[in-house]
């Protein structure tokens, strides 16, 4: 088999970054690993292997959503369908490594939200057929600009009936190659606001159903349209509204 990363490295984000979405890192070093050692046992770099110790990393800011992550449905609202919402550490792990489909979509612009009948479209062009529990992934190609000021921006975004009829079918992962999968938040802002309407900010987040999403995908370019399984498995966070993943296509 071959293994392909479809996930973004952990780093800390460059100087400007706002806070919400910045993501920080202190690197201990070999040095500061030996006088921990010297500290709590008393032994001295002259008896470590070229007087080093263990190096450490510690997240002084990283949020669940700060790089490619899966949403909790406790992430869109606190109750679902009546229910309370399911958060990270609740869901299914089946959901979580599957067949999976990739969906081109580079043509769609900024903003320009994706229906259920271009999911169709597309589906019959590669011809395959959805079943339960399949990974369903959207490659817009905004991967491409991960880490520069305007990638929260760019993307064309699922709507709220497109991710009803991919749930219908049995799907409960979707997946991104772009910030979010809903249209840029900017762009439902100023949908919202001008029309002063409930259901245009945040709509397929907000959908009411239990399903996950995948954000911040990348590499979806080096993935068949189907014929492999995606393991997507999220950190086991206590009540947490994503997990951090690790996506990893699995090809024959």
């Amino acid at each position: 088999m071959r293994l392909i990363d479809c996930s973004t490295t952990i780093a800390p984000s460059p100087p400007g970054t706002p806070p919400f979405i910045s993501t920080e890192l202190t690197y201990n070093d070999h040095a500061h690993g030996a006088g921990q050692i010297e500290a709590l046992f008393k032994v001295p770099p002259a008896l470590l292997r070229n007087g080093e110790g263990w190096t450490t990393e510690i997240f002084t800011r990283f949020g669940t959503h700060d790089s490619t992550h899966v949403d909790a449905p406790w992430h869109y609202n606190s109750t679902i369908q009546g229910q309370p919402a399911e958060t990270i550490d609740q869901l299914p792990l089946e959901w979580f490594f599957s067949d999976a489909v990739v969906l081109e979509m580079r043509h769609k612009a900024d903003g320009d939200a994706l229906t259920a009948a271009e999911i169709e479209t597309e589906l019959a062009r590669i011809g395959y057929s959805l079943k339960p529990l399949d990974i369903v992934l959207v490659r817009t190609g905004r991967d491409a600009f991960y880490g520069q000021p305007d990638y929260m921006f760019r993307g064309p975004g699922v709507t709220a009936e497109a991710t009803r009829w991919l749930y219908g079918q049995g799907v409960r992962v979707m997946g991104i190659d772009a910030w979010g999968w809903d249209m840029p938040l900017n762009k439902q802002a100023e949908a919202a606001l001008a029309r002063q309407e409930g259901g245009i900010f945040w709509a397929a987040h907000q959908v009411d159903l239990p399903y996950s999403q995948i954000e911040r995908l990348v590499n979806l370019a080096a993935l068949p349209p189907f014929g492999f399984k995606l393991a997507c498995f999220p950190l086991k966070i206590q009540g947490g509204s994503a997990g951090p993943c690790r996506a990893v296509a699995v090809l024959p």
